[in-house]
């Protein structure tokens, strides 16, 4: 059997910097309230119409690929995750082999939002360990900006969100000891409405229904979500996940060398720190200052962690998510 190396990881985000101060000029909030419950100081915006899902995931891609000493036409598989495709169909995942002039290799959409990256890499994992793809491309990519309520009325979520990129390439390797050792993913599909977008969708509500009513309090097609609930559940599966992962490849919290949360607030991440007793340099946050980026927070912050130095070859790297569905999951990297 082969396995699977992260060999390439890039990064794009919106030059457009959003402060909580200017969130406060727009609804009735202010950048105490947002720190206090989130940890977030400010976020990326798109404001251009060329930034998009799936072009600010070609930017991070071309980065990833060519780390990865890669030329394109290596990449015989495309997987996208995201919650924000830039149509309701086709998916970003072909409108990226497009981009990138990928001939007509198969490309494959990820709808599990906050988790979509770790599901993400666990099927692309299973697609190398079996040797039907040498190289497949990764990508995590978002925009919420353009689909919030950016109203007193929404400020709940919407001060949460930022827009951006990431993506890593996995190649084929004979070496058991290195990259990804495996991943552990969960659902749990009865609080689905505790965190979702209703509408537009065909068991409820359509574009057709929307327009009919022209209701101007139908919040049905903003993201809602139960903060209280869905914390209270992070830090549970979070926790659980990650010690599944480390017990399956009989490791310890204490081998950890870096753990990368999903960058859903920065209080859930503290509290896992807290929890497993880790220091602040084993584990890399930097919702501060791009917010929650659902799919593409982790391989941004993977990314990020890596051109610092902060991961090294042989270093314990775990991955873990928990988001709307509920869906959640763990990724245990030897790097």
């Amino acid at each position: 059997m082969y396995h699977s190396k992260i060999t390439g990881l890039g990064y794009y985000v919106p030059d457009n910097i959003v402060t909580n101060d200017d969130l406060s000029k727009i609804m009735d909030t202010n950048d105490e309230w947002i720190q206090e419950r989130t940890g977030i100081q400010e976020r990326r915006h798109v404001n251009t119409p060329e930034d998009t899902t799936t072009s600010m995931g070609v930017k991070a891609a071309k980065v990833a690929i060519e780390r990865a000493g890669l030329e394109t036409d290596a990449i015989d598989f495309v997987i996208f995750a995201t919650l924000s495709p830039d149509y309701y169909f086709p998916g970003p995942g072909v409108l990226v082999q497009r981009e990138l002039g990928l001939r007509t290799v198969g490309a494959l959409d990820v709808r599990n939002q906050c988790s979509g990256f770790v599901y993400a890499l666990s099927v692309a994992d299973q697609f190398i360990k079996t040797g039907m793809y040498k190289n497949i491309l990764v990508i995590g990519s978002e925009v919420h900006s353009r689909g919030l309520d950016m109203t007193t009325r929404g400020r709940g979520v919407s001060v949460i969100f930022g827009d951006g990129a990431g993506a890593a390439v996995l190649s084929r390797t004979e070496d058991a000891s290195k990259g990804i050792l495996s991943t552990h993913l969960h659902a749990e599909g009865q609080h689905a409405e505790e965190l979702a977008l209703i509408a537009p969708g065909m068991g409820k509500r359509w574009v057709t229904d929307i327009i009919r009513d022209n209701n101007p309090e139908d919040e049905s097609y903003y993201p809602h979500m139960n903060g209280q609930f869905v914390f209270k559940n992070a830090v549970v599966r979070f926790s659980e996940v990650i010690m599944e992962g480390l017990q399956a490849n009989d490791l310890q919290v204490s081998d950890i060398d870096m753990l990368i949360p999903h960058q859903a607030n920065l209080r859930i991440s503290q509290f896992i720190q807290q929890k497993f007793r880790l220091p602040d340099d084993k584990v890399y946050n930097n919702i501060q200052q791009y917010g929650n980026t659902t799919a593409a927070s982790i391989p941004i912050a993977l990314t990020e962690a890596w051109e610092k130095g902060k991961i090294k070859e042989g270093d314990v790297v775990v991955l873990a998510a928990f988001g709307s569905g509920f869906t959640w999951g763990s990724v245990i990297i030897r790097w």
